[in-house]
């Protein structure tokens, strides 16, 4: 049985022009990002002489669309890379073809022509805001897109309807040799004990990973008359929106207490799983998660990795972690359960993917996956994905 590779394809709603891709998730490596590589199917009659040109743009949307009539623009392209198809300009060397390129032109024809985008480093990575019950339209968030149009030159307006636009994803994963994990405590001195609260808590990593569990350690040495009642554990996501508004929002995406008894002078050490997943916060507006292809195939966004001299803003949207370690140490005597006092530290997260296993694209089939046709408004949301099993187009 021969190996297949899966290949998207979409086609503007004039049905006149399809692009292909091999995948929708390119990988930043730190020092380049992933090439994209396709393939522009266009009917002759509709080229008619004029030129054929793919774009790549990264935006930034934060607000809603109607806001826009009372001048305020809420959309701004971070990064725009135009590559004329066809015709090739003199100066443009086009490099060697991938398999899939060649595949694709093998099974398409004359009328295909194949592409290749190289994003510069240091952009975003793809971001969506989880949308409130009653927000239409398109996602808040960073989005890359690469669309397909047929024109006479770039300053020529096009419409959604003759142009062809698939979303795709920046994405970047954990580094292979990450540094030692975080650690923090904090001293708490109490009336009338001579002696003081010491709480220290740790991890072993610094990565973790999308839905797995996340082991903290908690140190105590209580020195004090006081007796802990209570644990808790919470992890805050930090969404920081640095361009436009300088928003800040913290929304937590884990907490549990733990029911644990450190009497008075006693020692207490032990390690606790939390686990933060996005099916536990789907409500929750606003919340950053990792860039939508389609319904429900995402998860609580990555944390930004800042590499030395990025500039900030272009990134528009920065996402952090933080674990709150606290302990409800109680008052002791009569009033012991009404007199609490709250002792915590934070330490750093950082949560991303692992780096997946390395699968070579196949060079004896490919299987062709068709969106539904875009219609006026375009929106990702509205992919339908059909099999068209191995038939092209």
């Amino acid at each position: 049985m021969a190996n297949m590779s899966r290949v998207y394809k979409k086609t503007c709603s004039n049905g006149k022009l399809a692009i292909y891709l091999g995948k929708r998730d390119f990988v930043d490596h730190v020092d380049m990002v992933d090439p994209i590589d396709g393939v522009v199917l266009v009917d002759p009659d509709y080229l008619k002489g004029r030129k054929m040109f793919v774009m790549l743009t990264c935006a930034f949307r934060y607000g809603h669309d109607d806001l826009d009539v009372i001048g305020l623009t809420f959309r701004k392209d971070l990064y725009v890379q135009v590559q004329q198809v066809f015709p090739p300009e003199p100066t443009s060397t086009q490099g060697p073809l991938t398999v899939l390129q060649e595949r694709l032109l093998q099974k398409l024809g004359d009328n295909a022509y194949p592409f290749t985008l190289q994003m510069v480093v240091n952009l975003p990575c793809s971001v969506t805001l989880q949308p409130g019950p009653e927000d239409a339209g398109k996602a808040c968030g960073i989005d890359f897109e690469v669309k397909s149009f047929c024109a006479e030159n770039l300053e020529e307006k096009i419409s959604k309807r003759d142009s062809v636009r698939l979303v795709v994803r920046k994405v970047q994963f954990a580094p292979l040799e990450p540094g030692p994990g975080p650690c923090a405590q904090t001293v708490r001195h109490f009336l009338l004990s001579s002696q003081p609260l010491q709480l220290q808590a740790w991890m072993d990593r610094e990565v973790h990973y999308h839905g797995k569990p996340i082991s903290v350690n908690v140190s105590i040495n209580n020195c004090t008359n006081k007796v802990i009642k209570k644990i808790k554990i919470s992890v805050d996501q930090i969404t920081d929106v640095v361009l436009y508004s300088l928003d800040k929002y913290t929304k937590t995406v884990f907490i549990q207490e733990f029911t644990e008894t450190i009497a008075a002078n006693s020692n207490f050490s032990k390690s606790f799983a939390v686990t933060p997943l996005l099916a536990a916060n789907c409500q929750k507006q606003g919340l950053a998660l990792d860039g939508k292809l389609k319904h429900g195939d995402t998860n609580l966004a990555s944390s930004t990795i800042l590499q030395p001299g990025m500039n900030k803003e272009l990134l528009g949207i920065l996402v952090s972690y933080k674990v709150r370690v606290n302990l409800m140490v109680s008052g002791g005597g009569i009033l012991g359960d009404l007199i609490t006092s709250d002792v915590g530290v934070e330490l750093p997260l950082i949560l991303m993917h692992p780096k997946p296993s390395h699968e070579g694209a196949s060079s004896e089939d490919i299987v062709i996956e068709e969106f539904a046709r875009q219609e006026h408004r375009g929106e990702e949301s509205q992919e339908a994905l059909a099999a068209e099993g191995d038939e092209g187009s």
